[in-house]
């Protein structure tokens, strides 16, 4: 099994997913992002979960 990836931090996947972390601060109070988890009070990603979201096909918003 391949040695586990340190968890990101909201700028490593704001960087990744190219958006701005204001977004993913949107995506986690709306609960529409990638899963993330607190370690005492700050955010972190799982890379697996950030994958997953990418992955799952969620709905991009219209382009006008």
């Amino acid at each position: 099994m391949p040695p586990k990836r340190p968890l990101a931090t909201p700028a490593d996947v704001a960087t990744f997913l190219s958006v701005p972390e204001s977004t993913l601060k949107q995506w986690r109070y709306q609960g529409t992002g990638p899963k993330y988890t607190k370690v005492n009070s700050l955010v972190r990603y799982d890379w697996d979960d950030v994958e997953a979201f990418v992955n799952s096909g969620r709905p991009q918003a219209a382009v006008a």
